[in-house]
């Protein structure tokens, strides 16, 4: 029996966390509302009394630090959970919330695994990744990231860093 051959999908780049480093500086969470204040930059924004919507959170549980952020889901729950198609995956791929359309009865909430979507002025935040800035096109909550907590870079990158590392703490001991 002949299996069809898929298509290879285009490696789409996602934020991923290494808790282990996070030392809960919330130094993504600065730079992420920096990105969505009007002209980018703190010191205007401050003046200016503008209190841009955060899209990435810093928590702690059990004493480990980490950032909550989006995981661009592939078949997002907090898409089909929406009634009102607020909620919904653009031609990139990347899921956004269309504020005019949400009518805040917080379902994508309710339905998001992972608790990255947040409340704000009667509807759903959630980050869209309208943030990339530079020729690298990299989230501003990864560029901000000291110590490396924050990765943005395909599956295929990611599980191949957590390899090497398995395989080098075994080596080590």
């Amino acid at each position: 029996m002949k299996t069809a051959v898929k298509p290879k999908a285009a490696k789409q780049k996602e934020i991923f966390i290494r808790p282990q480093l996070c030392t809960g500086c919330h130094s993504c969470e600065l730079a992420c509302a920096v990105s969505h204040t009007t002209d980018r930059d703190l010191v205007a924004a401050v003046l200016r009394g503008e209190r841009p919507p955060r899209y990435v959170w810093v928590d702690a549980f059990d004493g480990l630090k980490a950032p909550t952020v989006c995981r661009q889901c592939k078949n997002a729950p907090c898409v089909t959970a929406c009634p009102t198609g607020a909620m919904y995956v653009a031609d990139n791929d990347i899921k956004v919330c269309d504020v005019n359309q949400c009518i805040g009865c917080w379902m994508c909430v309710v339905a998001c695994p992972f608790g990255a979507i947040a409340q704000g002025d009667g509807v759903a935040l959630k980050c869209s990744r309208d943030c990339m800035q530079g020729e690298d096109d990299i989230p501003a909550c990864v560029r901000a990231c000291p110590t490396g907590a924050l990765v943005y870079m395909t599956v295929q990158e990611f599980a191949a860093e957590r390899r090497r590392a398995t395989a080098a703490s075994s080596r080590a001991r």
